[in-house]
């Protein structure tokens, strides 16, 4: 069966801290696929409002997911602190692609957990439609 890749830069300029709370364990006993989405989620909002913009308003545009691709490197469990590092690349006319880092301390040891990558595409959510990624805002993503 083909994997997903995913490759990271090398560097990541922003990170924040979450912890894994009781509803994001699944039957597994595990951190399940569903909650690690929501808690990119949450980073990438802490991204946004670290550089002074929403998903509804980053420097006149709106945002969207447009796809998203995760490989696990292994398990978080409720309690763990995780580590998400956000580096924001592959700018293109409409959007740009975030890459994620996630990792927890444990005994001692980083631990990985998983990385993954989203494609945000610039949107108007009055009209409805892809616009065009505004320089203001790559240049913020880009610092």
């Amino acid at each position: 069966m083909p994997r997903v890749k995913v490759e990271l830069p090398e560097k990541f300029s922003f990170s924040t801290s979450l912890s894994v709370r009781v509803g994001d364990v699944n039957y597994g006993g595990h951190l399940g696929n569903d909650s690690l989405l929501l808690l990119l989620h949450e980073a990438r909002l802490q991204l946004l409002t670290h550089i002074g913009c929403t998903e509804m308003n980053a420097c006149g545009v709106g945002l969207i997911m447009a796809d998203a691709a995760v490989v696990y490197k292994g398990e978080g469990f409720y309690g763990d602190t995780l580590k998400i590092e956000i580096e924001a690349g592959e700018f293109v006319t409409r959007g740009f692609t975030l890459f994620y880092r996630v990792t927890c301390e444990r005994e001692q040891r980083v631990v990985p957990i998983a990385e993954a990558r989203t494609g945000i595409l610039c949107f108007d959510y009055v009209a409805r439609k892809v616009v065009s990624l505004p320089e203001a805002l790559r240049k913020k993503l880009e610092r």
